[in-house]
């Protein structure tokens, strides 16, 4: 994780609306991820229920920010995410094969984990510790989960997905 997350001066109500912002993104990501690839697949149905997952677990962190903080506006923006949990610059394009689709979901559930280990070390409200507590552990199943679903990809898992029209262009349409 880069050091340019000092969790030491993050406030909590900072460090919650971070890690709202983390499941925020990764719902979106997998909800691209379901798009390009449809949910017939297990890469695909595990992103699936991914957005179902980490919406959960959204809500569940806006909630206990609600109720410590009320309607505080936030602090923390949308860049900062970039430096906690978000995929790379690049890393995610169209048409991505299944492969390279669960390889970002990797890297990205990692730095999940990898966050809420860390901001647990500056945590001492016990509400907030124990739900950090447990979505660090869903993050380590996470990670698990997609380590299990890389190890049983065919061959052709690695193949980038043919565009539509560049595929209509190459016959001649």
């Amino acid at each position: 994780m880069p050091a340019k997350v000092d969790f030491a001066r993050l406030s909590l109500m900072d460090t919650l609306d971070l890690a709202t912002l983390i499941e925020v993104e990764a719902v979106k990501r997998y909800e691209l991820f379901v798009e390009q690839l449809g949910s017939a697949t297990d890469a695909g149905a595990f992103f699936q229920s991914m957005i179902v997952n980490e919406s959960k677990h959204a809500d569940e962190l806006a909630e206990r920010r609600g109720t410590l903080f009320g309607q505080t506006p936030p602090r923390v923006k949308l860049d900062d995410l970039f430096d906690v949990e978000a995929p790379e610059v690049g890393s995610t394009y169209r048409n991505m094969s299944e492969l390279r689709a669960c390889q970002v979901a990797l890297r990205a559930e990692k730095k999940a984990h990898e966050f809420y280990d860390r901001a647990l070390r500056h945590v001492t409200e016990p509400e907030v510790r124990a739900l950090f507590e447990e979505l660090r552990d869903e993050e380590a199943e996470h990670v698990r989960m997609v380590e299990a679903i890389i190890a049983k990809l065919p061959p052709s898992a690695k193949l980038d997905l043919e565009d539509e029209d560049d595929t209509a262009t190459r016959m001649g349409y």
